[in-house]
Formats: C-alpha cells, sequence, structure tokens
C-alpha cells in the first residue's frame, strides 16, 4: 500500500501521532537513564529474609562455591565469612559483586541486582560476628613491622616479594582472627601457587621455594630469590613438597604481641590501590 499504515488519515493527525511516539519514546529513554543512574541501596533490602537467603544459597552454590567454598569459608577465593567483620559494607559488597575485582580471579556478577542482594543476603547468615573490644594498634609502626618481617615474600600495592601471596587487599578479605592463627603458625596449610618445594640437583645443590606448576615430569619453582627455576623431574635427586606451609610461624619470640597487634592495625588498612572503598 503506497502511503502506508496511515496513508488514509490527515497530515495533521499524522504529525500528531509522530510528535506523540517521540514524546513517548523521549520519557522512556528518560526512565531508562534515570533508573541506570540511580545509585545502590546502602543497606540490603533483602536483609533477614528468609524465602530472598533460600533463592540467594541456590545462586552462591551455582556461582561461588567453587571458589569460596559451599560453607563460604574459601577455596581458591577468600573466605566470605569474615568480610562483615572486617568492616565492610553491604554496598561496597554489592559494588565489589557486581564490577568484579580487576586483576584477580573474581568475574563481574551475571544477573539482576535483586539477585546479587539475594546472594549476599544469603552470605550473610554465615558470616562471623563483628569482634568487640579489640585493640586498636599502631597501624604507622605496623608498616615498619611489615617492612622489616614480611616484604620480602609479600606484596603491598606492586612492591615487596613474590614467594608468598599478595596482600595489597587483604584488609577485605581476612578478618583478624583469621590473620592471627596464620602469624602464629596455627594453620598451616597453603593456596594453590604457594606449595612448598624443595629441589636437591644432581650435584647436591638445594633449591627451596614454591612451586608454581608441576607434573609427573617437571616442576616450576619460584625460589627465595623470587626466581622462577624449571626442572625436569629426571635430572635431580629429588623433588620434596612439605605437607606444611613455606611460611615459618611467628611465635612469640619472633613477634611480640605489641607488635604483631601493630601489624594487624596495618594490614586492615590494606584494601587495593583506593583505600576508601568499603
Amino acid at each position: 500500500m503506497r502511503g502506508g499504515l496511515d496513508s488514509g488519515r490527515p497530515k495533521s493527525m499524522r504529525i500528531t501521532i509522530a510528535g506523540t511516539l517521540m514524546a513517548g519514546g523521549l520519557i522512556v529513554c528518560s526512565l531508562t537513564i534515570v533508573r541506570a543512574q540511580a545509585p545502590a541501596p546502602t543497606t540490603n533490602p533483602f536483609a533477614g529474609n528468609a524465602e530472598a537467603a533460600q533463592t540467594g544459597m541456590g545462586l552462591f552454590r551455582a556461582r561461588c562455591a567453587d571458589c569460596h567454598g559451599m560453607d563460604a569459608r574459601g577455596v581458591r577465593g577468600p573466605d566470605l565469612t569474615q568480610v562483615w567483620a572486617s568492616g565492610r559494607s553491604d554496598e561496597g559488597l554489592f559494588r565489589t559483586v557486581r564490577q568484579g575485582v580487576p586483576g584477580t580471579e573474581m568475574p563481574a556478577a551475571r544477573g539482576t541486582d535483586d539477585e546479587i542482594w539475594k546472594l549476599l543476603a544469603y552470605v550473610k547468615t554465615l558470616a562471623s560476628p563483628v569482634a568487640t573490644g579489640v585493640p586498636a594498634g599502631n597501624a604507622e609502626n605496623g608498616a615498619r613491622v611489615f617492612g622489616a618481617q614480611c616484604a620480602g615474600c609479600h606484596r603491598v600495592n606492586g612492591r615487596g616479594g613474590r614467594l608468598g601471596p599478595d596482600l595489597s587487599r587483604v584488609g577485605l578479605s581476612r578478618a583478624r582472627a583469621a590473620l592471627v592463627r596464620r602469624i602464629r603458625g596455627a594453620e598451616e596449610d597453603w593456596i594453590d601457587g604457594y606449595e612448598p618445594v624443595t629441589v636437591t640437583t644432581k650435584n647436591g645443590q638445594t633449591v627451596r621455594g614454591v612451586k608454581k606448576n608441576g607434573d609427573l615430569f617437571s616442576v616450576q619453582v619460584m625460589d627465595t630469590r623470587d626466581r622462577i627455576q624449571g626442572y625436569n623431574r629426571a635430572d635431580v635427586q629429588t623433588v620434596a613438597e612439605p605437607k606444611q606451609s613455606a611460611m615459618p610461624p611467628f611465635d612469640i619470640t619472633r613477634l611480640s604481641e605489641n607488635d604483631l597487634n601493630d601489624l594487624l592495625s596495618y594490614l586492615s588498612t590494606l584494601r587495593g590501590f583506593d583505600p576508601s572503598v568499603k
């Protein structure tokens, strides 16, 4: 039909209809823009909602448990039962889940905002209580303690060793009690990529470090000087893999209670390159 569906209508009516549709389109676009720019709630709108938490449990197990564990206590990813105790807010956690963490295995979340809030509502049911009465500590002295005792193996914001995990975000991912257990040596396990290994070459040289890769035929080691070295198992005497962490225990003879408290205060400030993120 040569004039289309509105060919029988007067020109003025066609213009009016077009104008109305354009106006309606502008209204829809305007509403879309407002919705996209609306800030996230500062607190979880599904907090305490048992039905929402039940839905969140299914979402967590399908999307998060591979890295954070079925109990949310961490596998490759951090222990999520400690994040509120470490000072994180609902709003900050929502942003982390929605946007992901660049440079890590944490991707941006799929799904709707409501799904993320329900997932967080479930994780909150597993959360450890916030500690009370913890001594404040001196973070400035803690930074000095870290430089003297820890920086040889751990990096913070691009500076330090590589033998141990990067601690630039440890203030977000580990609570005080978990850090104390690790530092004092009450926990001797390790995370992937930091398994202790000792290689003895055929000329008797001993190389200690952490295993970065390995199979039945070869092993790749980062030694205590942060050098990556590869060895064929057939070309060395032994490859020993001790069943305890490469991190030595820092007992009270090596780290006083006051210095430990100061160190913990410093570590709590390490929240990535933007320390204002809550």
